[in-house]
């Protein structure tokens, strides 16, 4: 697979979160990529035990914001050729899907990531 170049738009997966991005820089193992919209928010809680809510802290993981800078691994950066979203439009899709999808699951960790997603909007959208 020949390598990406500064300036390409790439889907980007980094923690649990998925971003449309612009790299900025190609490193030996990485590329920098700037964010400029979210397809997937990140999961909740810990993620070393994903669906867990028996650990120390049951982390809030918040969307890398808008033009924030992320090492995202090379093998987790593929090309984006579609139209870019705006950014709150497409953080506000990518919560009402996490929401979609936790709401008819009875298990504490939905219930606790909820729980984070409703105080996150607080934050995201003021």
């Amino acid at each position: 697979m020949s390598e990406l170049q500064v300036g390409e738009t790439v889907t980007a997966i980094y923690k649990t979160g998925k971003y449309i991005g612009e790299i900025t820089e190609v490193r030996p193992q990485h590329y920098l990529v700037r964010v400029l919209g979210v397809l997937k928010h990140p999961m909740q809680g810990d993620l070393h035990h994903p669906k867990d809510t028996d650990v120390g802290i049951f982390h809030e993981r918040k969307a890398l914001s808008f033009r924030e800078q992320a090492n995202v691994p090379k093998q987790m950066a593929k090309p984006y050729g579609e139209d870019i979203p705006d950014y709150l439009d497409s953080l506000s899709d990518a919560v009402e899907k996490l929401r979609n999808e936790l709401k008819d699951d009875p298990s504490p960790w939905a219930v606790q990531s909820l729980k984070n997603i409703e105080s996150l909007e607080k934050d995201y959208f003021k």
